[in-house]
């Protein structure tokens, strides 16, 4: 069964000035969201939720990739990145995980944009207008804390009970002023080799 998608939205917050100065460049947080219907709503406990995951998660993950793609300028404009899903009230938490924590939905947005790190996530149970978060980080660093940033958002009537979010975010740079340094000048305070990944 293909995604019951109610509709989608592209969010676009562009941050201009931070700490009252003036950003390096413009930084833009965006999130790609679909809302659709929950794929085992209303069908009480369902062991194996493969079926639905493989008819599902690639289409959703190449829909979603392509309007983040869109609002961000193309795929070099992204450099942070990350995901997020809401499972409505009468859904299972694991419903929300089924469909983003598989490479069937993942590997669109990862390849697209030549990531070398896994996408950060959220995925809770909530009602219609819960807050939305998807945590971002460098798409080729993990340790880069100028990256560490968080889109933040709600959908006035979504999920329903039966539906869920689905959402992709991705950020065009860091922080405009950050200087809280990255997790290898710590590492290195701390004595570790960060030249021996093993290390840390």
């Amino acid at each position: 069964m293909p995604a019951e998608i109610r509709k989608t939205l592209t969010l676009v917050e562009t941050t201009l000035i931070e700490g009252g100065r003036a950003a390096p460049r413009p930084l833009k947080l965006i999130a790609a969201v679909a809302v659709l219907r929950n794929p085992w709503a209303g069908r009480g406990f369902v062991e194996d939720l493969k079926p639905e995951i493989h008819a599902v998660a690639p289409d959703l993950g190449a829909l979603l990739t392509g309007m983040v793609l869109e609002a961000a300028g193309g795929a070099d404009a992204v450099e942070g990145y990350g995901k997020a899903a809401v499972v409505g009230l009468d859904g299972e938490l694991e419903h929300a995980n089924a469909l983003i924590h598989t490479l069937r939905f993942g590997n669109h947005y990862r390849q697209a944009v030549g990531a070398k790190t896994y996408l950060a996530f959220t995925s809770v149970r909530g009602p219609a207008n819960c807050s939305v978060m998807i945590p971002l980080m460098d798409k080729h660093d993990e340790g880069r804390r100028s990256h560490y940033q968080t889109v933040h958002f709600s959908v006035p009537d979504a999920p329903a009970a039966d539906e869920l979010i689905v959402a992709l975010g991705a950020s065009t740079g860091g922080r405009p002023h950050h200087r809280i340094g990255d997790r290898y000048q710590d590492l290195r305070d701390l004595g570790h080799d960060v030249s021996n990944p093993a290390a840390v």
